[in-house]
Protein backbone atom coordinates (compact mmCIF):
# COMPACT_ATOMS: atom_id res chain seq x y z
CA UNK A 1 0.00 0.00 0.00
CA UNK A 2 1.33 3.67 -1.36
CA UNK A 3 1.98 5.83 1.20
CA UNK A 4 -0.71 8.56 1.33
CA UNK A 5 0.50 12.31 0.46
CA UNK A 6 -0.07 15.54 2.09
CA UNK A 7 -3.06 17.48 0.63
CA UNK A 8 -1.01 20.52 0.45
CA UNK A 9 1.29 18.85 -1.70
CA UNK A 10 -0.90 17.36 -4.53
CA UNK A 11 -2.80 20.34 -5.03
CA UNK A 12 0.95 22.93 -5.44
CA UNK A 13 1.59 20.28 -8.26
CA UNK A 14 -1.99 20.22 -9.58
CA UNK A 15 -1.49 23.61 -9.99
CA UNK A 16 1.48 24.21 -11.31
CA UNK A 17 0.84 21.64 -14.21
CA UNK A 18 -2.68 22.86 -15.26
CA UNK A 19 -0.24 26.51 -15.21
CA UNK A 20 2.45 24.52 -17.46
CA UNK A 21 5.30 25.64 -14.71
CA UNK A 22 8.16 22.52 -14.02
CA UNK A 23 7.11 20.66 -10.71
CA UNK A 24 10.56 20.17 -9.19
CA UNK A 25 11.00 17.99 -5.65
CA UNK A 26 14.08 18.15 -3.72
CA UNK A 27 15.10 14.63 -1.77
CA UNK A 28 18.39 12.81 -0.29
CA UNK A 29 18.00 8.85 -0.24
CA UNK A 30 14.58 8.40 -1.89
CA UNK A 31 11.87 6.28 0.58
CA UNK A 32 8.77 5.39 0.19
CA UNK A 33 6.92 8.61 0.45
CA UNK A 34 9.47 10.22 -2.16
CA UNK A 35 8.51 7.48 -4.67
CA UNK A 36 4.99 8.10 -4.08
CA UNK A 37 5.92 11.56 -4.63
CA UNK A 38 7.53 11.23 -7.84
CA UNK A 39 4.69 8.82 -9.22
CA UNK A 40 2.70 11.59 -8.67
CA UNK A 41 4.45 14.21 -10.21
CA UNK A 42 4.66 12.23 -13.47
CA UNK A 43 1.31 10.26 -13.61
CA UNK A 44 -0.48 13.77 -13.12
CA UNK A 45 2.12 14.91 -16.04
CA UNK A 46 1.39 12.13 -18.28
CA UNK A 47 -2.59 12.14 -17.48
CA UNK A 48 -2.45 15.82 -18.57
CA UNK A 49 -0.88 15.36 -21.99
CA UNK A 50 -2.83 11.31 -22.39
CA UNK A 51 0.16 9.68 -22.66
CA UNK A 52 0.36 7.56 -19.28
CA UNK A 53 1.66 4.81 -21.53
CA UNK A 54 5.48 6.59 -20.72
CA UNK A 55 4.81 5.67 -16.95
CA UNK A 56 7.66 2.90 -17.09
CA UNK A 57 9.68 4.78 -19.23
CA UNK A 58 10.09 8.03 -16.98
CA UNK A 59 9.61 6.37 -13.53
CA UNK A 60 12.36 3.82 -14.04
CA UNK A 61 14.67 6.33 -15.70
CA UNK A 62 14.22 8.28 -12.58
CA UNK A 63 14.64 6.08 -9.88
CA UNK A 64 17.84 4.86 -11.78
CA UNK A 65 19.03 8.14 -11.88
CA UNK A 66 18.15 9.13 -7.95
CA UNK A 67 19.90 6.24 -7.55
CA UNK A 68 23.35 7.49 -9.21
CA UNK A 69 22.57 10.60 -7.77
CA UNK A 70 22.57 9.82 -4.09
CA UNK A 71 25.48 7.86 -4.80
CA UNK A 72 27.59 10.03 -5.91
CA UNK A 73 26.68 12.55 -3.28
CA UNK A 74 27.82 9.40 -0.20
CA UNK A 75 30.90 8.52 -2.43
CA UNK A 76 32.30 12.30 -1.69
CA UNK A 77 31.00 11.88 2.42
CA UNK A 78 32.27 8.70 2.23
CA UNK A 79 35.92 9.86 0.97
CA UNK A 80 35.90 13.16 3.35
CA UNK A 81 35.34 10.93 6.32
CA UNK A 82 38.24 8.74 5.20
CA UNK A 83 40.53 11.83 4.78
CA UNK A 84 40.86 10.68 0.82
CA UNK A 85 41.85 13.25 -1.40
CA UNK A 86 39.28 12.79 -4.28
CA UNK A 87 41.23 14.98 -6.78
CA UNK A 88 44.08 12.52 -6.71
CA UNK A 89 43.57 10.07 -8.86
CA UNK A 90 45.46 7.32 -6.95
CA UNK A 91 43.54 8.04 -3.85
CA UNK A 92 40.53 8.25 -5.96
CA UNK A 93 41.31 4.23 -6.98
CA UNK A 94 41.54 3.17 -3.39
CA UNK A 95 38.62 5.13 -2.05
CA UNK A 96 36.10 3.60 -4.86
CA UNK A 97 37.90 -0.10 -4.12
CA UNK A 98 36.52 0.60 -0.35
CA UNK A 99 33.40 2.54 -1.54
CA UNK A 100 32.21 -0.74 -3.48
CA UNK A 101 32.98 -2.91 -0.93
CA UNK A 102 31.41 -0.87 1.68
CA UNK A 103 28.45 0.46 -0.01
CA UNK A 104 24.70 -1.10 -0.58
CA UNK A 105 21.37 0.39 -0.76
CA UNK A 106 20.13 -0.46 2.54
CA UNK A 107 22.93 1.73 4.12
CA UNK A 108 21.74 4.70 2.32
CA UNK A 109 19.49 5.93 4.98
CA UNK A 110 22.44 6.22 7.02
CA UNK A 111 23.83 9.05 5.22
CA UNK A 112 20.77 11.43 4.67
CA UNK A 113 21.32 13.14 7.78
CA UNK A 114 25.12 13.68 6.31
CA UNK A 115 23.91 14.58 3.00
CA UNK A 116 21.30 17.55 5.22
CA UNK A 117 24.29 18.48 6.93
CA UNK A 118 26.69 19.06 4.39
CA UNK A 119 24.00 20.40 1.93
CA UNK A 120 24.23 18.22 -0.65
CA UNK A 121 20.30 17.59 -2.24
CA UNK A 122 19.01 15.22 -5.30
CA UNK A 123 16.50 17.53 -7.20
CA UNK A 124 14.12 15.65 -9.48
CA UNK A 125 12.45 18.45 -12.16
CA UNK A 126 9.63 17.52 -14.46
CA UNK A 127 7.70 19.82 -17.07
CA UNK A 128 6.39 19.48 -20.55
CA UNK A 129 6.89 22.05 -23.22
CA UNK A 130 6.59 22.65 -26.62
CA UNK A 131 5.42 18.70 -26.98
CA UNK A 132 8.52 17.05 -25.10
CA UNK A 133 8.86 16.02 -21.28
CA UNK A 134 11.98 16.68 -20.01
CA UNK A 135 13.11 14.94 -16.67
CA UNK A 136 16.19 16.40 -15.28
CA UNK A 137 18.48 15.22 -12.18
CA UNK A 138 20.85 17.42 -10.50
CA UNK A 139 23.24 17.43 -7.91
CA UNK A 140 24.93 20.34 -6.85
CA UNK A 141 28.20 19.80 -7.32
CA UNK A 142 30.03 19.06 -10.43
CA UNK A 143 31.77 15.84 -12.05
CA UNK A 144 35.33 15.18 -11.27
CA UNK A 145 37.06 14.49 -14.35
CA UNK A 146 37.31 10.87 -13.68
CA UNK A 147 33.70 10.54 -13.28
CA UNK A 148 33.48 12.09 -16.61
CA UNK A 149 35.52 10.11 -18.20
CA UNK A 150 33.79 6.90 -16.72
CA UNK A 151 30.77 8.14 -17.62
CA UNK A 152 32.05 8.79 -21.28
CA UNK A 153 32.83 4.90 -21.75
CA UNK A 154 29.66 4.09 -19.63
CA UNK A 155 27.22 5.62 -22.47
CA UNK A 156 29.98 3.74 -25.09
CA UNK A 157 29.24 0.35 -23.41
CA UNK A 158 25.92 1.08 -23.25
CA UNK A 159 25.33 0.96 -26.84
CA UNK A 160 26.67 -3.05 -26.77
CA UNK A 161 22.61 -3.90 -25.48
CA UNK A 162 19.45 -4.23 -27.04
CA UNK A 163 17.72 -5.57 -23.97
CA UNK A 164 18.47 -5.42 -20.18
CA UNK A 165 18.75 -9.58 -20.13
CA UNK A 166 21.69 -9.23 -22.70
CA UNK A 167 23.45 -6.78 -19.74
CA UNK A 168 22.38 -9.08 -16.86
CA UNK A 169 23.91 -12.39 -18.83
CA UNK A 170 26.83 -10.35 -19.78
CA UNK A 171 27.10 -8.92 -16.29
CA UNK A 172 25.28 -11.38 -13.76
CA UNK A 173 25.22 -10.22 -10.08
CA UNK A 174 28.16 -7.99 -10.60
CA UNK A 175 26.33 -4.81 -11.73
CA UNK A 176 27.64 -2.43 -9.29
CA UNK A 177 29.43 0.47 -11.12
CA UNK A 178 28.91 -1.53 -14.50
CA UNK A 179 26.98 1.63 -15.64
CA UNK A 180 23.31 0.42 -14.71
CA UNK A 181 21.41 3.38 -14.45
CA UNK A 182 22.82 4.83 -17.87
CA UNK A 183 22.30 1.23 -19.47
CA UNK A 184 18.75 1.05 -18.21
CA UNK A 185 17.65 4.36 -19.74
CA UNK A 186 19.27 3.55 -22.77
CA UNK A 187 17.48 0.45 -23.13
CA UNK A 188 14.45 2.01 -22.30
CA UNK A 189 14.64 4.98 -24.13
CA UNK A 190 15.37 2.35 -27.45
CA UNK A 191 12.80 -0.48 -26.21
CA UNK A 192 10.07 2.78 -26.12
CA UNK A 193 10.93 3.67 -29.90
CA UNK A 194 13.10 6.96 -29.07
CA UNK A 195 17.02 7.54 -29.87
CA UNK A 196 19.27 6.91 -26.87
CA UNK A 197 20.23 10.78 -27.77
CA UNK A 198 17.69 11.89 -26.05
CA UNK A 199 19.23 10.88 -22.99
CA UNK A 200 22.49 13.27 -21.66
CA UNK A 201 24.75 14.06 -18.68
CA UNK A 202 26.06 17.43 -18.11
CA UNK A 203 28.31 19.12 -15.67
CA UNK A 204 29.05 22.72 -15.25
CA UNK A 205 32.34 24.13 -12.79
CA UNK A 206 30.60 27.46 -12.86
CA UNK A 207 27.33 27.11 -11.51
CA UNK A 208 28.26 23.90 -10.03
CA UNK A 209 25.67 21.14 -10.46
CA UNK A 210 25.88 18.34 -12.44
CA UNK A 211 22.54 17.19 -14.38
CA UNK A 212 21.26 13.97 -15.90
CA UNK A 213 18.70 14.68 -18.58
CA UNK A 214 15.90 12.54 -20.47
CA UNK A 215 13.98 14.44 -23.28
CA UNK A 216 10.78 12.45 -24.52
CA UNK A 217 9.29 13.93 -27.40
CA UNK A 218 5.36 13.30 -27.73
CA UNK A 219 5.65 13.93 -31.23
CA UNK A 220 7.99 14.22 -33.98
CA UNK A 221 11.62 13.36 -32.16
CA UNK A 222 13.97 16.83 -32.60
CA UNK A 223 16.94 16.17 -30.86
CA UNK A 224 17.33 18.83 -28.10
CA UNK A 225 20.66 20.64 -28.88
CA UNK A 226 22.04 19.94 -25.72
CA UNK A 227 21.88 16.56 -26.22
CA UNK A 228 23.70 16.13 -29.23
CA UNK A 229 26.63 14.85 -27.56
CA UNK A 230 25.76 13.00 -24.38
CA UNK A 231 28.05 14.21 -21.85
CA UNK A 232 28.55 17.93 -22.00
CA UNK A 233 31.10 19.93 -19.19
CA UNK A 234 31.16 23.25 -19.16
Amino acid sequence: MEPELDTSFTTAVDQAIREGKKVSMITYVLGDIGEAKLKYILSSILTKVNRLDLMELLYTSAKELIVNSTKAAIKRIIFKEMNIDIHKLEDYEKGMQLFKNSLNEKKFPAYKVKMKEIGYVVKITCAYKDDTIRLEIRNNFPLLTVEAERIKEKFLHAKKYDNLFEFFMEHGDNTEGAGMGITMVEILLSQSGFDRRLFSIYSSERIQETVARVDVPLGQVNLPKESQEQLNLE
